[in-house]
């Protein structure tokens, strides 16, 4: 008796110790629905969005990330989204009454997401962008699964927007990337203070400096070589998708505050036009002091730069005459 009462004891020891590791294992939620993170045995080299009828791939060529097999990817974004894939998290379950409103209610549409390494499926979700918490976003293993809020651990930022099939979003967000021997003639136009603005020419190598009425004389050469080579390399910060057409449209019909043209040796012309950015303060709207909108004629999107890293070409006139 005592030898069957033994063995049961023991028994019953090991299926609990069976189901504690079982259940250790697992995600509270259940991982089939819950486990989000990509976990390559290497490197995650491809990464694929689709919405809405619109799909956008990211991969791994050598040491560059190509969009859509064309263009180079902008290597902070990369690396933004591949944080995202390695290390994202649960935070919360969404409740049926918090998803019903924010996103059924809303009609928000997913971004469907597929990770490989090489030709390995790694992991697939769906993204629902939302403005219901700071992450951004609501997200589900698929269509059936449970909804959940995510995040990054250590970041706070909204990770929702790593999630785009918008090209413009991949590309490296650069105004100019020219260096001083590519450049035929710059022209920067205040329109605020008109009596600032300039021209720089360059002849056989020489640069000359004009305003509108011609050529001027007792600049500084090395001033004017100074500002030309500013042209090396001229980011912004983000683009302003944000913006609706109608907004984006009264934007465009204002005066600018400044208008700078480009033309290299070759004939390319690049022209930057410059607005005042409103922000919010408090419950009031008023120009930003540290950032601008722009928009290049090579794209129809308004997007927003640091004065940061546009400042060392806002100058005026007075500024390549030493005093």
């Amino acid at each position: 008796m005592n030898k069957i009462l033994i063995r049961c004891i023991f028994l019953f020891i090991v299926i609990g110790l069976f189901l504690l590791i079982i259940l250790k294992s697992r995600s509270p939620f259940g991982e089939s629905n819950s486990s989000f993170a990509s976990e390559p045995k290497e490197e995650i080299t491809k990464i694929e969005f689709s919405e809405n009828g619109k799909k956008l791939t990211l991969e791994k060529k050598g040491e560059s990330w190509i969009i859509n097999g064309k263009s180079e990817a902008r290597k902070s974004g990369v690396y933004f989204i591949l944080r995202i894939l390695k290390e994202i998290k649960i935070k919360s379950p969404v409740s049926p009454e918090m998803y019903e409103n924010e996103i059924n209610g809303k009609n928000v549409i997913p971004v469907k997401v597929r990770v490989y390494e090489k030709r390995l499926l790694l992991k697939t979700f769906l993204v629902y962008k939302t403005g219901s918490n700071i992450y951004g976003n609501i997200m589900k293993i698929k269509e059936s699964s449970k909804p959940f809020m995510v995040y990054v651990p250590g970041y706070e930022g909204d990770i929702g927007s790593g999630f785009s099939v918008n090209e413009l979003f991949w590309q490296p967000y650069t105004v100019f990337n020219l260096l001083p021997s590519e450049i035929g003639s710059v022209n920067f136009e205040n329109l605020s203070d008109t009596a600032s603005s300039f021209s720089i020419i360059n002849r056989d190598h020489h640069y000359f400096l004009h305003d509108a009425l011609g050529n001027l004389t007792g600049w500084d050469s090395s001033l004017v070589v100074r500002y030309i080579s500013y042209f090396a390399w001229v980011p912004f910060e983000s683009w302003a998708f944000e913006i609706g057409e109608a907004e984006k449209k009264s934007i465009e019909t204002q005066q600018p505050l400044y208008r700078l043209t480009v033309i290299t040796i070759t004939g390319r012309k690049h022209v930057l036009t410059l607005w005042g950015l409103l922000s919010n303060k408090g419950d009031t709207k008023a120009i930003d002091s540290d950032r601008l909108l722009g928009k290049t004629e090579e794209r129809d999107e308004l997007f927003i730069m640091r004065y940061f890293d546009i400042d060392p070409l806002i100058k005026k006139r007075s500024y390549f005459f030493r005093r």
